[in-house]
């Protein structure tokens, strides 16, 4: 009897969600997708494991079957010297503990090099994640130091499998790099339907604030809708706790919107179930995770952003080009209630057929087998 394969998926803040008793508030839309992807894995029959930072977990703990090794704080070490000590050691300790067969990471980084490094010499398999769209941009990546792009070039080209989230990503990564993806979609949770329940928030913005989110865009539009609610969640990105500050000061002097600040992946989702509409702002992205959570919701989607043109091929919002758009399309489905509902309940059915969990992990057990000649042993 053959033992079943080991996947381990490398996220940094991936554990924050994994483990509902974290009080960590502030985490992105690739540490949702880490834990529902390992969670599928895990109901699936394999070996999982997760590397990720230190919040003070125990090394080694096991949530929901899937076994977390842990790097070290993102404050740890001493400057100049952190890049190497704990920061490069303690990733390279987490990977070599996690004894996988495939490593699964997303997001263009340091850590791309670092894991493709770690396969190369141990004869085990890397999946790289596109994650933005940028990650297949050189010198757009979103990466501070000219140092990390570099090493995450170096890992996204040795990389074994690459999946993209869109054929914009795929056509980019190949005109760019010249290099080949596979397009797998997001994962969602699926809630029990709420239906058409009592929502008491007009418009629902739920981002990290960095600046390509565009959150002095949304103030904009709150201040040209006086008689519309607007609720705002999101936490301070490192790097952008300057901007953070300054929206929520600006935000706490319009009347019309509720600034929230940080709140748990877990508690988030309570507010989607609240909205009549959800709001993204953002000049760039991947594939929002937010995007499936308002869908699931039955909650239309207001968007610059459209991945691959989904809002407007299948009706599950307005995809806009201009702030005035915004205004109007805002105001538009606000305006007609049966509109919203058809919306929502197209939303859901999409996101029901195309994204749970499980058909995703089949899709890469599928690739997995056929790229890698790997597969779950027999029960």
């Amino acid at each position: 009897m053959k033992m079943a394969p080991k996947i381990c998926f490398v996220e940094g803040a991936a554990y924050a969600v994994l483990d509902s008793k974290t009080q960590i508030k502030s985490t992105g839309g690739e540490s949702v997708q880490h834990m529902l992807l390992a969670k599928a894995f895990v109901e699936r029959g394999w070996q999982v494991s997760m590397v990720s930072g230190d919040i003070g977990q125990d090394d080694g703990i096991i949530v929901d079957g899937v076994r977390v090794w842990k790097t070290s704080k993102r404050s740890a070490g001493l400057p100049y010297v952190r890049f190497f000590y704990p920061r490069l050691v303690k990733m390279w300790r987490a990977i070599r503990k996690a004894d996988a067969d495939i490593y699964f990471q997303s997001c263009a980084g340091l850590m791309t090099g670092v894991l493709a490094r770690f396969v190369a010499g141990h004869n085990r398999k890397m999946i790289f994640r596109i994650a933005h769209d940028t990650d297949c941009i050189p010198g757009e990546q979103l990466i501070n130091l000219k140092r990390d792009r570099r090493i995450y070039e170096y890992g996204l080209r040795r990389a074994d499998l690459i999946s993209s989230q869109s054929n914009t990503q795929a056509r980019a990564l190949e005109e760019n790099y010249g290099l080949k993806s596979f397009e797998v979609d997001m994962a969602a949770e699926i809630p029990e339907d709420s239906g058409d329940a009592s929502r008491d928030i007009d418009v629902l913005w739920v981002n990290n604030f960095r600046q390509f989110k565009r959150p002095d865009l949304l103030l904009e539009i709150a201040r040209n809708m006086p008689e519309v609610s607007f609720t705002i969640i999101g936490g301070p990105m490192q790097g952008f706790e300057d901007l953070y500050d300054t929206i929520r000061n600006e935000a706490l002097m319009i009347d019309n919107i509720d600034f929230v600040g940080s709140v748990p992946y877990r508690e988030v989702n309570s507010y989607f179930e609240r909205a009549k509409l959800f709001l993204n702002t953002s000049d760039s992205e991947g594939f929002p995770n937010s995007f499936l959570q308002a869908w699931v919701r039955r909650v239309p989607v207001v968007s610059y952003f459209d991945p691959d043109g989904l809002i407007a091929s299948k009706g599950l919002g307005v995809s806009v080009k201009t702030q005035s758009d915004f205004v109007q399309a805002l105001d538009g489905l606000l305006s007609d209630e049966g509109e919203r509902r058809e919306i929502g309940r197209r939303s859901r059915q999409f996101v029901i057929d195309r994204y749970s969990p499980r058909a995703i992990a089949v899709e890469y057990e599928r690739l997995i087998a056929s790229e890698f000649g790997i597969a779950l042993g027999d029960d």
